[in-house]
C-alpha cells in the first residue's frame, strides 16, 4: 500500500469509528494526532530513502503545530489513532502495529542512550490510555489495555490490563471490548482497607482472646497472599 493510501485509510478510520467526529472539515482544526500521523507517514518514507534531515525537520514543523512528537524512524502501523494527542511522545525505536489507539499525553519513551531497540513495542489493538508512560524496550500485548497515567516498565500480556505506578497487570485474557476507566479497581485504596482492617483485627486480639478474632485475620491473611501474587504476576 502506498503512503497517500495508507493517508487517506487513517483519515476514513478516524470518520467511521469517532462518535465526535460530525464533518469531514472537523480534520482540518480538531484532530491534531490524525495529521500528525499523516505526516509521519511522509516522514518515514523520507527516512528510509535516507532523506533523514528532511524527515526530522518535517517532524519537528509537525510538532510545532500538533504539540505531538513522533521520531520519522519509529514503526507505525495502518490504522494507528492518537486521540487529541497533545504532548504524545513516540521514540525513535518504537513499533506500533495496527489499530492501537493512543490518547493525549501518552509518552512511548526509552530509558537508555545506548545504541539499538530501547523504546517499546505497541502490539495490534492495544490501547494506551490518557497519560500513560510506557518505557524502555518492552512490549504490550495484542488487545491490552494500560489505564490513564499508569507507568509501565514490564511486558503487559495479551488481552490483559494494567494500571499504577509501577503498573501492575490486574485482568488477563479479557475480551475485546474497550475497557472502561471508571470500572477499574483502586490497588492503592484496597491495600489501604487490608491495613485498616488488619490494625483492627490486632487490637482486638490484644484485648481479648478471641477465636472469631483469629478465624477473621486467617481470612484477612489469605486475601493479602493473593493479593500480592496478583501484583507480582
Amino acid at each position: 500500500m502506498g503512503v497517500f493510501s495508507e493517508i487517506k485509510e487513517d483519515f476514513v478510520n478516524v470518520y467511521q469509528n469517532d462518535p465526535a467526529i460530525h464533518r469531514k472539515c472537523e480534520f482540518l482544526f480538531n484532530y491534531p494526532g490524525v495529521w500528525a500521523v499523516a505526516w509521519y507517514r511522509i516522514a518515514h518514507r523520507l527516512h528510509r530513502a535516507n532523506f533523514k534531515g528532511i524527515a526530522r525537520m518535517i517532524m519537528g514543523i509537525n510538532q510545532v503545530f500538533t504539540n505531538i512528537d513522533i521520531h520519522p524512524a519509529a514503526r507505525i502501523g495502518r490504522r494507528v489513532f492518537i486521540d487529541h494527542g497533545f504532548g504524545v511522545v513516540i521514540g525513535e525505536t518504537c513499533i506500533i502495529e495496527e489499530d492501537v489507539i493512543i490518547y493525549q499525553g501518552v509518552t512511548l519513551g526509552g530509558v537508555s542512550l545506548t545504541e539499538g531497540k530501547r523504546h517499546p513495542t505497541v502490539r495490534r489493538g492495544a490501547v494506551i490510555g490518557a497519560g500513560a508512560k510506557v518505557l524502555g524496550n518492552i512490549i504490550i500485548g495484542e488487545e491490552a489495555k494500560v489505564g490513564a497515567n499508569s507507568v509501565v516498565v514490564r511486558e503487559v500480556p495479551n488481552g490483559s490490563t494494567a494500571i499504577g505506578i509501577p503498573a501492575h497487570v490486574i485482568e488477563k485474557g479479557r475480551d475485546k471490548d474497550q475497557f472502561s476507566h471508571n470500572k477499574l479497581p483502586d490497588i492503592n485504596k484496597e491495600l489501604f482497607e487490608y491495613l485498616l482492617k488488619r490494625v483492627a483485627v490486632l487490637e482486638h486480639v490484644m484485648m481479648k482472646d478471641n477465636n472469631d478474632i483469629l478465624d477473621e485475620d486467617l481470612k484477612l491473611e489469605q486475601i493479602y497472599d493473593s493479593f500480592l501474587k496478583a501484583i507480582k504476576s
